[in-house]
């Protein structure tokens, strides 16, 4: 195998998914947490996240310019990044008198939950991979 094909669509590993109790409070028949599916997703679905949270802005002199809403952007990441449960589920989303996947996010988890899913959700994303540890891995 050359070294160019190991770049090749099919040589390289897809989505990643994983399970991850967001909270202790969702359980099943027996009492145990359950855990939530997560995805990882590939840059054009990140920038249609961001896209999904830029606004334009009134400036100085009448001008406009583009910003990122970082909390919109970080609960459209998480809806997309979340397989399990359904966060498009209209009944669901009736059950907690929202609507929409990232309103019905906020209202489903405490704060603490929601910024604990959102880690885990860049950390599968690759944006806490730290800088070091792949020099380490390169190394390796």
């Amino acid at each position: 195998m050359s070294e160019l094909s190991l770049f090749f669509a099919q040589n390289v590993a897809c989505d990643t998914t994983e399970e991850f109790v967001v909270s202790p409070r969702f359980k099943d028949k027996e009492g145990n947490p359950v855990a939530w599916k997560l995805r990882s997703m590939n840059e054009d679905e990140n920038q249609e996240c961001r896209k999904g949270a830029t606004r334009k802005v009134k400036g100085k002199n009448g001008v406009y310019t583009s910003e990122i809403d970082p909390n919109d952007y970080m609960a459209k990441l998480m809806t997309a990044s979340v397989v399990h449960p359904d966060l498009k589920n209209a009944e669901l989303q009736r059950s907690y008198a929202v609507l929409g996947a990232e309103s019905l996010l906020r209202k489903m988890l405490l704060p603490g939950e929601f910024a604990a899913l959102g880690e885990r959700v860049q950390a599968l994303n690759g944006f806490a991979t730290d800088m070091n540890e792949m020099v380490d891995e390169v190394k390796n």
